[in-house]
């Protein structure tokens, strides 16, 4: 019987939850599903993380690439990131060029990195206005189920303090760089920016870290990211209903406290593969 009315009527169906203060999973309304990580799952990658909100699946792999620095920055190398929502994930993104919610979310990853300084890209040129580093992170969703922007921050963020960096050497005379493999460095976090999803469902209930079943149903998505000094770094809401100052407020104290749990949970698996090795 439940299953009839959930697919006749799924947003009565969620609304009877909503009404007890629960979710059809058994989650209460601010209550994240439980987040797994994993980091240098891909051997060939210079950084790369594994991460699991609830079903929801990120990797994430970081190529790094010598390059010329552009004019305008001959100081800085660049980061370019890319979300890919490839049909594997879900049945609702088609083969084909990136669709609108991957641009978006590439967009919005971009624009979390620039916003944050979580790398000074400084810290990536070699050789002023001659060599320098491009980071290219890639994020592959491996399985929808909603709150994709969450998991593509986390996977990011790992992935970049997993990066090793092989040494590099400017010849003077010939100006060809030599780079040894054995030697590497890590990369200077300066920020663990994380970002914090919300839906709003008939205009005022608040809802955290949606399934996919979820973001259908909501009037309105909400995506806050802060930092470990609770900056706030920015408020991405793509259209929907509006949201009161007392909510939005909610939304922000609940995102600093996601972002402590998701910099402890990377710190741990961080060390743990320290130790390992």
């Amino acid at each position: 019987m439940a299953a009839g009315f959930k697919t006749a009527e799924p947003l009565e169906y969620h609304r009877s939850f909503l009404k007890e203060n629960c979710r059809p999973d058994g989650r209460e309304l601010s209550e994240f599903r439980t987040t797994t990580l994993n980091i240098g799952s891909i051997s060939t990658a210079d950084g790369s993380a594994l991460v699991k909100v609830g079903n929801t699946t990120v990797i994430c792999g970081i190529k790094a690439e010598l390059a010329n620095p552009t004019v305008e920055a001959p100081g800085k190398g660049y980061i370019v990131p890319n979300v890919d929502l490839p049909p594997l994930c879900s049945s609702r993104f088609r083969p084909g060029p990136p669709g609108e919610q991957a641009q978006a979310a590439s967009q919005f990853i971009a624009d979390v990195i620039e916003s944050s300084e979580v790398i000074q890209t400084e810290d990536l040129c070699i050789e002023r206005g001659k060599l320098c580093w491009v980071l290219y992170c890639d994020m592959m969703c491996l399985d929808y189920d909603g709150n994709v922007l969450d998991a593509c921050v986390v996977a990011l963020l790992a992935a970049l303090k997993n990066t090793q960096l092989p040494e590099v050497t400017v010849n003077t005379e010939t100006c060809t760089p030599g780079v040894t493999l054995e030697k590497r460095h890590g990369l200077r976090i300066n920020k663990h920016p994380v970002a914090t999803s919300f839906c709003i469902f008939d205009d005022s209930i608040l809802i955290v870290d949606p399934t996919a079943e979820e973001e259908s149903l909501a009037t309105a998505q909400l995506t806050v990211v802060t930092d470990e000094e609770d900056r706030l770094y920015s408020l991405h809401k793509p259209g929907g209903t509006s949201l009161s100052g007392q909510k939005l407020q909610e939304c922000i104290s609940r995102a600093t406290a996601r972002q402590r749990e998701i910099q402890k949970l990377i710190n741990k698996v961080i060390h743990s593969v320290k130790t390992a090795q």
